[in-house]
């Protein structure tokens, strides 16, 4: 139900055609205002609003379609009804095409009257549907963006608040004497780091649920060689990563594992003193499949193959593997003998949406 009493203008250069359409309609329960030219009617639609416009075809001077097309240059156009006494499909394509809601061949009776009724119903019901989805529609624009802004302020203030806890665990690092302990210390604040960098990245760009996993894992990187180069020994990490957008849990996953196998080569592929390469590699390898992977040129993993350290590291991969019903094997590389090195890859599936890791070392 239409809230008011739908105003009507008609159109039309024939006298007695105005004053019947206007009696008839009145009847209908429109309010009709009458315009006898092309020009008049224009000239009316710029200072009322009309809830719909119908337009005779053959009018001297301004014909229907040229009336047609000024009245759809104004702003705020209402639905336009287009009356013709001709049956020429092709004079109803045209006025369709020019941007008509409707159109009606005109002819003497009541029946003229009844079907041009129907189409005006017709039409403001279009039309109502129309501005109802559009205000939906706008209602829900504003709603992601709101709810986006405030995405943003959350992210902020994580990323804020991980790095209070990175503070404070650096803090207490530095109190320790134990080096096992003060080394436990720092891989759980390079973890943090890892997360924190993700949350950092959400609020600093437009888009608030995808990771740019380039700009993610360089940054990563970044850090990792400042954490694990020393004055005698240089950790080079560096990335060649194809730019692509992963959704935030994933880009997570893949931060931390990153972190997990890049540490682990910073820390047991080199000695001490010694500089080394690891080089985090990132690529799309099939429609909706992506794999991570981190290799370095060191000595490689045990004969026995039993990680070294307290192993957490390895136990959180394998953790997130279980959780994305994967499966980690170790295998050697094929390095030369002195330095076979280590390559550690991981695949995710996108559309299932499940990790399905695969890591290669000596």
């Amino acid at each position: 139900m239409r809230p008011h009493l739908t105003h009507i203008l008609y159109i039309d250069d024939d006298d007695g055609m105005r004053r019947l359409a206007e009696r008839w309609l009145a009847r209908k329960g429109y309010e009709v205002s009458l315009a006898a030219s092309g020009a008049e009617g224009v000239d009316m639609a710029k200072v009322t609003a009309f809830d719909l416009i119908a337009v005779d075809h053959y009018m001297p001077g301004q014909d229907g379609l040229a009336t047609l097309e000024a009245l759809r240059a104004l702003r705020d156009c209402p639905p336009i009804v287009y009356v013709t006494g001709s049956e020429e499909s092709r004079i109803a394509v045209a006025a369709l095409q020019s941007g008509a809601d409707d159109y009606v061949v005109k002819s003497v009776g009541e029946d003229f009257f009844d079907l041009l009724a129907s189409s005006f119903d017709q039409v403001l019901d279009r039309a109502q549907l129309r501005r109802a989805r559009e205000a939906a529609e706008a209602e829900l624009r504003a709603s992601n963006a709101r709810l986006e802004a405030l995405l943003k302020e959350v992210n902020h203030r994580v990323a804020n608040n991980l790095q209070m806890i990175m503070s404070f665990v650096a803090l207490q690092s530095k109190t320790l004497s134990d080096p096992g302990a003060r080394e436990a210390l720092q891989k759980t604040q390079q973890r943090i780091a890892t997360v924190a960098q993700v949350n950092r990245r959400l609020y600093t760009t437009d888009d608030v649920e995808f990771v740019a996993m380039d700009d993610y894992l360089a940054g990563l990187a970044h850090d990792l060689s400042e954490t694990w180069s020393n004055g005698t020994g240089t950790r080079r990490v560096t990335t060649a990563v194809e730019p692509l957008r992963i959704a935030t849990d994933k880009a997570v996953a893949l931060g931390m594992i990153a972190n997990e196998w890049v540490s682990n080569a910073c820390k047991y592929a080199y000695a001490a003193g010694d500089s080394g390469d690891i080089r985090v590699s990132l690529s799309q390898t099939g429609p909706s499949s992506i794999t991570l992977a981190v290799e370095d040129d060191g000595v490689g993993m045990p004969a026995d193959g039993v990680a070294r350290g307290t192993g957490l590291g390895t136990r959180l991969i394998e953790a997130l593997a279980r959780t994305h019903k994967a499966e980690i094997a170790y295998a050697p590389a094929d390095g030369p003998a002195d330095r076979p090195g280590t390559r550690a890859s991981i695949a995710i599936d996108l559309r299932l949406g499940e990790l399905k890791a695969s890591v290669a070392a000596d």
